[in-house]
């Protein structure tokens, strides 16, 4: 198992709210690419992260967007389509969307509407 699958997501979250605020986004839009990405509210994300919930049990819960498969592309040199693993690839998708957000792609296009 990944090192990855255990972590909490609240210990990560401060990291994608500084990356995309360093680069003139807001959190309000990192919220929106994170609900987009999982079905979860506003509300629900709140209790996720307030509980100290893993990746592994973070995407257990979440009802992925039916365009996730959309999200392509590499991160740390790897190609997100050719990511056998599910668990592993849905986190990737969450590392892409950031990506995108903080090097100022659209929110449309990030939304893949």
């Amino acid at each position: 198992m990944h090192r990855i699958y255990a972590t909490a997501v609240a210990d990560v979250y401060p990291h994608y709210v500084k990356k995309v605020t360093k680069k003139n986004r807001t959190e309000s839009e990192l919220r929106e690419v994170i609900t987009w990405l999982t079905g979860y509210t506003n509300a629900a994300l709140d209790k996720h992260l307030s509980k100290g919930m893993s990746f592994e049990d973070f995407f257990a819960s979440a009802k992925l967007h039916p365009n996730a498969e959309l999200i392509t592309g590499s991160i740390c040199g790897v190609k997100i389509q050719e990511i056998e693993e599910p668990l592993m690839r849905q986190i990737r998708y969450l590392d892409k969307l950031v990506d995108e957000l903080a090097k100022g792609r659209p929110i449309e296009k990030i939304l893949r509407a």
